[in-house]
């Protein structure tokens, strides 16, 4: 085994190979002489013990074949329909949601047969509530992106052990970028022609200097509103929930906010996993975690995710304006 650390100007690299073989896997993280100290126990971690590799595998697997169904309808014409989703609500759907959604549950159901599933174009049922280990999967976050041909659409496919986000991954088939994470072994972006890199959020905590990643679509008077309480200068409108707390994860943004209750489970399993592994988290707009395999399948106390150094002085600003438009947690 040969570990090799360095600098490089502003970053700390540090490459793990065994028997000549190099692994791919490139810790990055900003620069002191401590991150050397840290990039070496990036990459000691990377040989303990991954319980839920096969998982892993598996997921990144599957995304990456979905992510290929989604192309081939993305650059041939389509028809949009309309559905009306669980919560009665009128959603648009595309022939490429189903076949990505009947690619991806199928074969999970075969690799493991006695896990649970929800998935957004799968028709849901109690069964699911008797296990422990279940399945949270959209097959395509960001389908209106994927109408309007902008690119800001994912497959996310996330799983949820006991109620808790433990391994997940996201892949924008657009960008070709892919994210991954599992509980207590780092988040990981690959892209093509390059070595898996670990990703880290920033430290950031002034919130005028903080760059909100926030949604393409018309804005509420409320998230106007919180907007200018905070003092937000710089905004990257995207689309999909998983593209948006990527770019938290990847350090390109700070802070990510949903007051209404329109997110469901399947939007934030797996990103939750990956934004927490890059050092940040995604809890309700209270500050409480989110829990998955429920009962309700969305997120009635919206979501809000940050770098996690930020996350308690922003769940404290938030709080009197919540008060102010007649929120209260259910």
């Amino acid at each position: 085994m040969v570990l090799l650390a360095f600098l490089y100007g502003s970053v700390a690299i540090c490459r793990l190979t065994i028997r000549g073989a190099p692994y791919g896997l490139q810790a990055q993280v900003r620069s002191t002489n401590d991150d050397v100290l840290a990039c070496i126990e990036i990459c000691l971690n990377i040989l303990s013990e991954s319980k839920y590799q096969r998982e892993i595998e598996v997921a990144t697997d599957l995304a990456r074949a979905a992510g290929a169904v989604l192309l081939r309808h993305y650059y041939s014409p389509f028809l949009v329909e309309q559905k009306i989703n669980a919560l009665n609500e009128i959603e648009e759907v595309t022939a490429a949601d189903r076949e990505a959604n009947e690619l991806i549950v199928s074969r999970l159901l075969r690799e493991f047969p006695d896990d649970g599933i929800l998935a957004e174009e799968s028709s849901d049922t109690e069964q699911r509530l008797t296990k422990d280990r279940v399945w949270l999967i959209d097959p395509m976050d960001g389908t209106k992106n994927f109408v309007q041909r902008d690119g800001d659409f994912a497959v996310q496919i996330g799983l949820a052990v006991g109620g808790e986000s433990i391994a997940g991954v996201v892949y924008q088939p657009v960008r070709g970028v892919l994210y991954r994470a599992e509980r207590g072994h780092g988040a990981w972006i690959e892209e093509a022609e390059k070595p898996a890199a670990r990703m880290a959020v920033s430290k950031q905590i002034e919130t005028t200097e903080m760059i909100l990643a926030s949604s393409r679509s018309h804005r509420s008077p409320r998230m106007e509103r919180v907007v200018r309480e905070f003092g937000f200068k710089k905004e990257m409108r995207r689309g999909s929930v998983g593209v948006k707390i990527g770019l938290i994860a990847e350090q390109q943004a700070d802070l990510y906010l949903h007051l209404s209750p329109g997110t469901k489970q399947w939007d934030t399993c797996a990103p939750e996993i990956i934004l927490e592994e890059a050092g940040g988290r995604l809890t309700d707009l209270f500050g409480r975690p989110l829990r998955y395999n429920g009962l309700r399948i969305d997120n009635r106390n919206g979501v809000v995710g940050t770098n996690g150094v930020a996350h308690a002085m922003v769940i404290e600003s938030l709080a009197p304006l919540l008060r102010e438009f007649g929120r209260e947690p259910v």
